[in-house]
Formats: C-alpha cells, sequence, structure tokens
C-alpha cells in the first residue's frame, strides 16, 4: 500500500502531553501488514484504575468490541493491547480463537487474570488474525512497559491515518492538579454511531464508574457522535476513558470539580473528533455545518448528518463550487420537519437563500475567497423551533477513492 501523503489539514506539531500517574505504555513492530513502523501498542493500567467505554453499535462488530466490553462493564480492566492493520473482524471462531490466544498469553506473562484483558483491533475486515506474531512481541512489550510516550502510542495505532492524532488538558484544584491526556486514530470509514474508531483517554483524577461514564457519554454526543467522514460506521469503533486516581483529586457528582472536569474532557474530545475530520481520507477543506431553529436538538443533528454526509454537497466543495442548491435537497431529503418557505441558508456567514428562493442580495463573487478557504462554514436555520445541532465533516475528493481502491494492496 502506498503511503498516504499527510493531510494539509494536519496540525503543525505533535502536542507536549505530560506523563499521567497510573498509565504504562509500550509499542512494538509486528509487521502484520506496515513496514518500518510500530503498529502493536500495550497500555497497563493501575489496580485502581475505573475504566468506562462507549462501542460501536454495528450489527457486525470485532471481536475486540465483545470482549473488551464485557471487561469494561466487571470493572475489570488493567491492561489494553491494540492492533493496526487487523480489524479481526467477521472471521468467525479462528478469529475469536486468535484474540483469545493473545490475550492468555499477555495474560501469562503479566500475572494478570484473563479477565482484566483488553484488546482493541483495526484494520481490513475479514482477514484472520495472525496471533503468533503478536504473541512474539508480548514479553517485550511487558518489559518495557512505561518507555513509549504519546507520540509512539498514537502512531502505532495508525492505519490510512496521515498523522498521529493527541490531546491534552491540565486542570487545577487548588494547589493540587488533574491531567487528561488522549490519543485517537480515525480516517476512513468514519461515521461514529458512539464513538470514533479508536480513542483513548485517560486521567489521573479519581472517578466513580457511574459518573465517569456518564461524562463520557455526554461529551462523546458532542465530540465523535457529531463527526462524519464518508457515512460508513465502522465493525471496530471503541473509546475508553480511564481514571488512575493518581492525583488523589476526587470528582464529585454535581459539583464545581465535576463542571471543570467535564469541561476539559469536552475539549479533549472535540479536538481529537477535529483532527480526524482533517485527516479524512483525501480531505482538503474542513466544514462545519450549523442547523438551528429545528423542531429538536435531536432532528437538528439529523438534518445536520444529511448536509454533512452528502457527497453531492462534499464534491462541490472540493471542487469550491457553491452550489447551495445540494444543501437544499439535503435538508429536504432527511426526513425532518421542514418549511421551504422559511429556511435559511448561509454559506460562511453570506446568505444565500431565504424565503423559498436565492436572496436577493446573494451573489457567488460574495462566497467565491470563502469557497477558496480550508475551513467551510455551513449554516441553515428552518426558524421553527429552538433545536441546534453541529457536524463536523470533510470534503470528497478523487483522492478518497484512491486510497480506498489501494487499501488492501
Amino acid at each position: 500500500m502506498t503511503p498516504p501523503k499527510i493531510s494539509p489539514l494536519a496540525p503543525d506539531t505533535f502536542p507536549e502531553i505530560p506523563p499521567i500517574s497510573g498509565v504504562w505504555m509500550a509499542t512494538s513492530a509486528t509487521g502484520m501488514k506496515y513496514k518500518d513502523r510500530d503498529d502493536l501498542l500495550l497500555m497497563v493500567f493501575s489496580p485502581e484504575t475505573i475504566i468506562a467505554g462507549l462501542f460501536t453499535k454495528s450489527a457486525t462488530a470485532a471481536v475486540s468490541i465483545l470482549l473488551t466490553k464485557k471487561v469494561i462493564e466487571n470493572n475489570q480492566g488493567r491492561c489494553l493491547l491494540v492492533n493496526a492493520g487487523n480489524a479481526n473482524a467477521f472471521t468467525g471462531a479462528k478469529g475469536n480463537a486468535s484474540a483469545q490466544s493473545a490475550l492468555s498469553a499477555l495474560s501469562t506473562i503479566s500475572g494478570l487474570p484473563l479477565n482484566t484483558m483488553m484488546m482493541a483491533s483495526t484494520g481490513v475486515i475479514g482477514e484472520p488474525l495472525n496471533a503468533d506474531l503478536i504473541c512474539a512481541h508480548l514479553e517485550t512489550l511487558w518489559n518495557s512497559k512505561g518507555t513509549a510516550n504519546w507520540h509512539p502510542a498514537a502512531s502505532a495505532i495508525k492505519t490510512t491515518d496521515t498523522f498521529a492524532k493527541a490531546s491534552s488538558q491540565t486542570i487545577k484544584y487548588g494547589d493540587k492538579t488533574v491531567h487528561i491526556g488522549a490519543i485517537a486514530k480515525g480516517s476512513g470509514m468514519i461515521a461514529p454511531d458512539m464513538a470514533t474508531m479508536l480513542g483513548f483517554i485517560v486521567t489521573d483524577a479519581k472517578i466513580e464508574k457511574a459518573l465517569l461514564q456518564e461524562m463520557l457519554f455526554e461529551t462523546n454526543n458532542n465530540s465523535f457522535n457529531a463527526i462524519t467522514v464518508d457515512s460508513d460506521t465502522s465493525t471496530s469503533d471503541m473509546v475508553l476513558l480511564a481514571a488512575t486516581g493518581a492525583s488523589k483529586v476526587t470528582i464529585q457528582p454535581d459539583s464545581e470539580n465535576a463542571h471543570k472536569f467535564k469541561s476539559a474532557l469536552q475539549q479533549v474530545m472535540t479536538d481529537l473528533a477535529h483532527q480526524i475530520v482533517k485527516d479524512g481520507e483525501g480531505a482538503s477543506k474542513f466544514i462545519t455545518v450549523n442547523v438551528s431553529g429545528a423542531i429538536s436538538d435531536a432532528s437538528a443533528h439529523i438534518i445536520a448528518k444529511s448536509i454533512a454526509n452528502s457527497p453531492l454537497v462534499k464534491t462541490a466543495i472540493a471542487g469550491e463550487d457553491a452550489n447551495w442548491g445540494r444543501i437544499v435537497m439535503a435538508v429536504g431529503k432527511a426526513g425532518q420537519p421542514a418549511l421551504r418557505d422559511k429556511l435559511t441558508i448561509r454559506i460562511g456567514g453570506v446568505l444565500v437563500a431565504e424565503n423559498g428562493q436565492k436572496a436577493d442580495s446573494y451573489t457567488e463573487s460574495l462566497i467565491d475567497n470563502h469557497m477558496k478557504s480550508e475551513d467551510i462554514l455551513i449554516e441553515v436555520d428552518l426558524q421553527i423551533q429552538d433545536g441546534v445541532a453541529t457536524v463536523w465533516t470533510c470534503d470528497l475528493t478523487h483522492d478518497y477513492i484512491t486510497i480506498n481502491a489501494d487499501y488492501r494492496s
């Protein structure tokens, strides 16, 4: 497979993320799919760690989803093994046996119970996972835990990603400090129905399970669940939030501390979600779709997704063509209440359509410069009630076809 060129929307630098007490990481190269790069990540958590998780709603979920979901539900997670290049999805009994083999070997090497072993897999669907390639590196991984920082960890989980994705926040509570560090991967097959393809967030705050799960769910809805690259939901979507408690700062429900923490967590999640869109396969433009005036927030979200997922809208933006009629089409097909003669559309802040027709004041020259920019803003006001939503997406270019036509070669 041809190495992807770095997205023109990529951040200039990888963020500086401080070490977080209570988690140790190591990476290795198995050669499973990618040559001359690490493709295996081990994360080891302290015994006090509480882990929350969200998982794909796909009916064809990968083996790793089923295994890890059970561990999270029983609140027993101690080790997370992540492999890139093979999703181990739709691989039947062989796929399950391969995953169990790798985790059993890790359990033996670490001395930790098998029911504390978690796994995440991403890559090609339908190909059996070669557990031997993974097992050959487990002892070295375990013995070197703590040697990898956030950059090699984020790099090891990439597939068609063109850059490593990470984000962090530091929160002050009096004379104490809480850290949040996170990595994610995702570039194609992105229309999360819970989370991103893979996202791992760690904090040293002390948070009980119910509150941790609640905050993950709520921040996810306004981040990973509000992005789309190509409308396709992965078999392997997983996001985990681990709280090690090492800072000794306890976050209580309905407290000012909780509000501060949730705000910081939302910033991390949204930052990662934006990075995934900016690394959308072949992307050249980052698109924000704001919908207001809908009958509910849920309705606004559906309409915004309809616009963001439209190949016609996305290709027009790729071609820097202000074909606003395609936005009208996407609103109309969404299956949500909309009144033609109340609808207003703005592109780059410029009024384009109102009262069921093109605005009298609009000419395409008003938004020529905006259409040539990397950041595109689409605003739709239904003027019915007060439902609002924001969805982020990218354009659809020829490179998307090139990347996916070449994916398995």
